[in-house]
């Protein structure tokens, strides 16, 4: 499980909730964080599953980590995977890949 910057985030990014098993189904859902691109969203319901990127914790004011987007869309580029239409290895499902050294 991600270590997050601050108590607060951690509590709304892991909330649970016994109605729904999806956090954009749930209107008490604030908070969805990527662990493979290392990004938090504010979440914006609207029937779908899109979120508005934040740099910043809400709570605690302090700079939330660099997005890893770019990063692993490169990775798997220099691996010959196209994620639109290849599978995607399971390590770069969550931030495993994060830890695998870079392909030359």
């Amino acid at each position: 499980m991600a270590k997050h910057c601050c108590e607060a985030m951690s509590r709304c990014v892991n909330a649970p909730c016994d109605q729904h098993n999806d956090p954009f189904d749930c209107p008490d859902a604030l908070i969805k964080f990527s662990a493979k691109f290392q990004e938090y969203g504010l979440i914006i319901h609207d029937g779908g599953t899109s979120s508005s990127t934040i740099d910043f914790c809400p709570w605690c004011g302090r700079r939330l980590p660099q997005s890893q987007r770019d990063r692993w869309f490169d990775e798997l580029e220099r691996r010959g995977i196209d994620p639109g239409e290849d599978e995607v290895p399971a390590e770069f499902q969550d931030d495993r890949w994060l830890t695998i050294p870079p392909r030359n």
